[in-house]
């Protein structure tokens, strides 16, 4: 597959996926709406897939193409801040930059995002601070922060990284112990781990449905901290409620078992919290994109 001659179809099929049409692609590149589809016609044909469904209401992407264009905006987004680069006269980006992250955002989230960042602003030297608690940004002289949760008031400006959402776990060993658990009424006898956020009256809610769920349980054990929840669970000592994301690859190695299926908790909102108002320096934007698109892929086929 020749990749320098698909590359800028590539580019063009992202303009296209991203405003839904033909000719506002075509404004925006300064090409005809006939060209345009020309180029998205020869990448389906080069990649010998449909990207695009056409129809009378407009443009509806295949599951083909939301794949690509999951992968395919980053690159363009790569490469968009990669000429800004050479273009700038400004000097490169340099000194400490300090970020406060989460518990279980380093493995799958901020490490491959920290590697690429590092690669792209080597003068730069990253300082994190694991915490699951607000983190006022001058107070802890931090250059930006990520935050699960309601958010404080405050100056600081915050854009959204993405949701997640706690679903019951336990172990198979538990799960044997236990029996069939096929809905609420089955786990109320059950060994529970609570966290602050569970300990008395949980809300939860049906897959596709919006109503809540006020459900109550006697916990059996009780745990401030995230990482301590899923340890305990990983035991085997009950069950819980645990964050999507962090469960995934527990999940997929067989070491957890989703119990309850069309049942979850609440969601987790992520932000990416700064200080700037307006423009932002380059490389705390790239940082903030790193990490979208990071938890995005830890977040993939969920």
């Amino acid at each position: 597959m020749n990749t320098v001659k698909i590359a800028p179809l590539l580019l063009v099929f992202v303009e296209v996926a991203q405003l839904g049409s033909f000719t506002q692609a075509g404004k925006k590149l300064n090409l005809s709406k006939s060209a345009i589809s020309q180029q998205i016609k020869r990448l389906e044909e080069e990649l010998n897939t449909q990207l695009i469904s056409r129809n009378s209401r407009g443009l509806t992407l295949t599951p083909a193409g939301e794949m690509l264009l999951s992968k395919g905006a980053f690159l363009s987004e790569h490469l968009f801040n990669t000429l800004q680069d050479v273009n700038t006269e400004k000097e490169q980006p340099s000194g400490v930059f300090r970020v406060s992250i989460p518990p279980f955002f380093e493995r799958n989230i901020l490490v491959p995002a920290l590697k690429q960042f590092c690669l792209e602003y080597p003068l730069i030297k990253p300082e994190v601070l694991v915490s699951g608690r607000w983190q006022d940004l001058i107070h802890n002289h931090l250059d930006a922060a990520i935050f699960g949760g309601k958010l404080k008031d405050s100056e600081y400006k915050a854009q959204s990284i993405g949701r997640v959402r706690d679903v019951f776990c336990c172990t198979p060993n538990y799960m044997n112990q236990a029996g069939a658990l096929h809905q609420l009424a089955d786990i109320e006898q059950q060994s529970f781990i609570a966290t602050p956020w569970q300990k008395d009256a949980i809300k939860l809610y049906r897959v596709n449905h919006e109503a809540e769920i006020t459900f109550k349980t006697n916990h059996q054990y009780f745990t401030n901290s995230l990482s301590t929840l899923v340890d305990m669970t990983m035991a085997g000592m009950g069950l819980a409620l645990i964050p999507e994301f962090i469960a995934h690859h527990e999940l997929r190695q067989g070491r957890l078992i989703r119990v309850l299926p069309d049942y979850h908790g609440q969601d987790w909102h992520f932000y990416y919290l700064h200080r700037y108002s307006h423009s932002k320096p380059i490389h705390v934007e790239r940082f903030y994109s790193l990490i979208k698109h990071f938890f995005s892929i830890a977040n993939e086929n969920l």
